[in-house]
């Protein structure tokens, strides 16, 4: 396993983290647990969570997943570095009440409390922002951080699906405290959307921020999707099936897939390592329903993409182009 720091900070992670989103509505408990198990195993140590992840009536199964496993000790949880995230309602249906999402002290409070009985843990490593809250002040949101930190219950925080311009207002608020401030922004980005190279990856650069890309593979379109549907092993739904509705994005995707046949290698594979020579990436997420998903996505930071394979698929799939000059002079 390789490692690297969480952006600015003296916290050493590995290079893919674990994303347990599957875990309870696709995957049961005990073969979560294996999961879990062969990701430590192999030195994955970053593990990914939220405290909305069950989803409907199950929100907050995804957390206690994780806290049964930790509580099987052998030096899970200290091993493990624990993210979790706040911000969407936690209320059940027909049970909305006031306070129960969001970013405001109160509902921060109360959801690193009820995060961490459901984990089973008395801290979080990594606290994220879910998403920005257009009602809530950073002076609030960080007055709330700045007291779960003192009482040792989160070490440090960050986001999630923020603009640039959020994380700069974010961490210029904290620096007027005295605080940290972010350390890590999670965001959408693959080979296929890199509309965060213009904005929000720049912005967590400078700000020292690592990045932690979600969807790597863009919900699959860049595992091989094509040769699994025409080999009849998959059967594209959803967005997945908007995207490819498209002629011209179906091209490129095929254009991805017979480069890759070409040099012989798993589509899958190239995603994530693709990602991993990006400039202030982490580490992305990678989300296995099954034991044999995680060790194909270990198998990506093995690979070592020569430069002239980097040139060809910046041509099926080019980037935005650096802010001003994408869209100015």
């Amino acid at each position: 396993m390789k490692y690297t720091q969480l952006g600015r900070t003296g916290l050493k992670v590995s290079r893919l983290v674990l994303g347990t989103m599957n875990f309870g509505p696709q995957t049961d408990e005990p073969t979560s647990h294996e999961i879990l198990d062969a990701a430590l195993d192999a030195g994955l140590n970053f593990v990914d969570t939220a405290n909305v992840y069950g989803w409907g009536e199950n929100k907050g199964r995804t957390e206690e997943i994780i806290g049964t496993w930790f509580a099987q000790g052998g030096g899970r949880r200290e091993k493990t570095v624990l993210a979790t995230k706040v911000y969407a309602s936690m209320s059940r249906e027909g049970e909305t009440w006031p306070n129960e999402d969001r970013l405001s002290a109160l509902n921060i409070r109360r959801a690193v409390e009820a995060s961490l009985k459901r984990l089973q843990t008395d801290h979080i490593d990594v606290y994220q922002f879910h998403h920005i809250d257009r009602l809530t002040p950073f002076e609030e949101i960080w007055q709330a951080v700045d007291v779960l930190i003192q009482q040792g219950k989160i070490l440090y925080a960050g986001s999630s699906n923020f603009p640039g311009y959020k994380i700069a207002q974010a961490n210029e608020t904290a620096a007027r405290r005295g605080m940290v401030g972010l350390v890590s922004e999670q965001c959408l980005y693959n080979l296929y959307e890199r509309r965060a190279e213009m904005e929000v990856i720049p912005a967590a650069q400078d700000y020292g921020l690592g990045v932690i890309p979600w969807s790597p593979l863009h919900g699959g379109l860049l595992g091989g999707v094509l040769k699994k549907e025409a080999e009849g092993k998959r059967r594209t739904e959803g967005r997945a099936a908007e995207t490819l509705a498209d002629p011209a994005v179906r091209s490129r995707f095929q254009a991805y897939e017979d480069l890759l046949d070409k040099h012989g290698l798993a589509p899958g594979e190239v995603g994530l390592a693709w990602l991993l020579t990006r400039p202030g990436v982490t580490g992305p997420i990678v989300g296995p329903r099954t034991p044999e998903q995680l060790a194909g996505a270990l198998r990506a930071l093995e690979l070592e993409l020569p430069k002239e394979l980097l040139a060809e698929l910046d041509e099926i799939f080019p980037g935005p182009g650096p802010s001003p000059e994408a869209f100015a002079w």
